[in-house]
């Protein structure tokens, strides 16, 4: 079946295009990302644009894993400073 040039609203729930755009907008994605996005669809190529999406998702998931990595160090300080008897309170 040939999805050439298939209207964005038929694909989604959005009701509109700008809705699409916000939400691309909101997930993180640049304004090279949502471009490719939309041509994606307008071409009919659905597949490579979930496989972009799923791109972007692993990338935004292994900045989470970072930042998670970063809380717990700082916690971990803390708490060691926490322990500390012999730091001066000012």
């Amino acid at each position: 079946m040939n999805h050439a040039g298939i209207r964005l609203e038929a694909l989604m729930a959005y009701g509109s295009k700008e809705a699409v755009i916000q939400n691309l907008k909101d997930a993180g994605c640049n304004p090279e990302m949502i471009e490719c996005c939309l041509a994606c669809l307008d071409s009919g190529q659905k597949e490579k644009m979930l496989q972009r999406l799923k791109q972007h998702r692993k990338a935004l998931l292994e900045q989470l894993h970072q930042k998670q990595k970063q809380i717990d160090c700082l916690d971990y300080l803390v708490f060691q400073i926490g322990q500390c008897s012999f730091l001066p309170e000012r």
